[in-house]
């Protein structure tokens, strides 16, 4: 039997629901949410009773819904495909129209979802997902409530998922999470970050806690710094009205990018219990030296691609010339800072966060480089580089998932002379190539009710608050040198500096 084999999967089929997703005519719906649910139909684990209810304002019967995510959600897939299972998902839909702000909407909403109840027999357990503009959220959440539909009783559970982003700034976020909490729960409430979704990610817990190795030297006597990347290949494609209000810092960094810093930096949890490790998440990013006015002018940096080529050779427009954007736009499409987290564990060691559009690939990944070894036993046999090359390892999230450990090793031969050499973990080459979009874990913790990886309404609020002096200072200041660098390219030679002035520089991200 190979390890691979001694692999045993114990997790059950979710509990009977009905998924109502606004906005299910929508991008996420077809590209994400539908590809997953497939892909937890594959695995066993949907509910033997389930339902899915779309509701979004185009004219469709349940069966040109069904055909609609026949023609423009199969196409998503990825490995092999069951007819078997994908007609079985695509029956399980049905449709219905409606505005998200009226009333009616959700008259004929309550009334759907009683008849599906006793047609699919899903037990009064509804999961409401908000696949929409964020502008709809506190709407669609106040009209749920006024139809009686948030209620929890008999034992039925009623949860309202909340794609980012959750907020504009502080202060819509803090006004969006009372709103939000005067209706529903906490425990009702799961703010989702399909970054969380991720194997690797997910991973670090196991990682940190289950390795006697890795834990005792996860601290400033041996790390020397964090580095955070989020890269992306593509500009802002058919998302110019979104992220011309948005730009980089709030797209990713109170979201994907502090989550996962969270995340490597936390403290280890008591137990497993979804809020002790939300707790120890919020403890880090408390911890946080919030950034002063005079802070951000020499710890961040931002920029905005103009036209180049990319990897595959493809020429591209500068961001200033896609459809939709002002053509003096001063919205960045590169953000890059430095952050001090003040711990007795993280005191003194720089994290560097990095995200942008246009760069030469999509790879997110984490790099902990640690301290050097010392010199002196090999100061007389080094050949090349002088010196010992620091262990570095990687987390890869995307595109292809593992973790690698940079270590030195003799060059074979009479003279003594050391070579940095990759010890490489793979998902893929270990446990087999399971397609994905990252929110199938996700979509499956909601109905379990399990909100590990969610976000509690202090972390998204505590996530504002570092960001919003970068914000108060960018808009003050607006950048005198945008665009300021080419598509293809890794950001502005401002973020390079960043990191020269502490002696240390960006790795540059491959495959594996």
């Amino acid at each position: 039997m190979s390890d691979t084999d001694t692999h045993v999967d114990t997790a059950l089929p979710a509990p009977s629901c009905v998924m109502v997703i606004f906005g299910a005519a929508g991008d996420l719906t077809k590209r994400k949410l539908f590809p997953a649910l497939y892909y937890l139909s594959v695995a066993n684990r949907l509910p033997e009773r389930f339902a899915v209810l779309g509701v979004s304002r185009e004219a469709l019967s349940s069966e040109q819904y069904r055909e609609l995510m026949n023609t423009e959600s199969r196409v998503h897939l990825d490995g092999d495909y069951s007819a078997e299972v994908w007609d079985r998902l695509v029956q399980c839909c049905h449709y219905l129209q409606g505005d998200f702000r009226d009333p009616e909407a959700y008259e004929a909403l309550a009334k759907k979802l009683s008849e599906l109840d006793d047609q699919c027999q899903t037990g009064g357990n509804y999961l409401f997902y908000m696949a929409t503009p964020p502008a709809f959220f506190g709407d669609i959440a106040e009209q749920i409530v006024n139809a009686g539909l948030a209620h929890e009783d008999e034992g039925h559970w009623r949860r309202l998922v909340i794609e980012k982003p959750f907020g504009h700034d502080l202060q819509s976020a803090r006004a969006l999470n009372r709103k939000l909490l005067d209706m529903f729960n906490e425990r009702q409430l799961y703010r989702i970050d399909h970054y969380l979704g991720k194997e690797t990610v997910q991973n670090f817990l196991a990682f940190r806690f289950a390795n006697g190795v890795i834990e005792p030297i996860w601290n400033r006597r041996y790390i020397d710094h964090v580095q955070i990347t989020v890269a992306e290949p593509l500009g802002v494609e058919n998302r110019a009205s979104y992220y011309e209000g948005a730009g980089a810092l709030r797209d990713m960094i109170p979201n994907h990018l502090l989550a996962v810093l969270a995340m490597i930096a936390m403290e280890p949890p008591i137990s497993f219990d979804a809020d002790e490790i939300r707790d120890e998440q919020a403890r880090v990013l408390r911890a946080i030296q919030p950034l002063t006015p005079e802070d951000v002018l020499t710890h961040t940096v931002r920029g905005q691609y103009t036209s180049g080529v990319m990897a595959d050779g493809m020429q591209v427009p500068a961001y200033r010339q896609e459809a939709g954007v002002a053509a003096d736009s001063q919205t960045e499409t590169f953000v890059a800072m430095s952050l001090m987290i003040d711990s007795w564990r993280w005191a003194g060691v720089p994290f560097y966060l990095r995200t942008g559009k246009r760069m030469p690939g999509r790879f997110t990944e984490i790099v902990v480089q640690y301290k050097h070894a010392p010199n002196t036993a090999f100061k007389h046999s080094i050949m090349k580089n002088k010196h010992v090359e620091p262990n570095v390892m990687v987390l890869r999230i995307q595109p292809s998932e593992g973790i690698s450990l940079g270590i030195n090793a003799k060059v074979p031969g009479q003279v003594m002379q050391l070579s940095p050499v990759e010890m490489n973990f793979s998902y893929d080459d270990y446990f087999g190539d399971e397609p994905s979009t990252g929110y199938e874990t996700l979509i499956y913790d909601c109905m379990k009710g399990d909100p590990t990886l969610f976000k509690r309404a202090d972390i998204i609020e505590t996530a504002w608050q570092l960001v919003e002096p970068i914000l108060d200072v960018w808009t003050a200041l607006p950048p005198r040198d945008f665009p300021n660098y080419a598509a293809g390219q890794w950001g502005p030679s401002a973020a390079d500096e960043l990191l020269q002035r502490d002696g240390r520089a960006w790795r540059i991200c491959t495959d594996a």
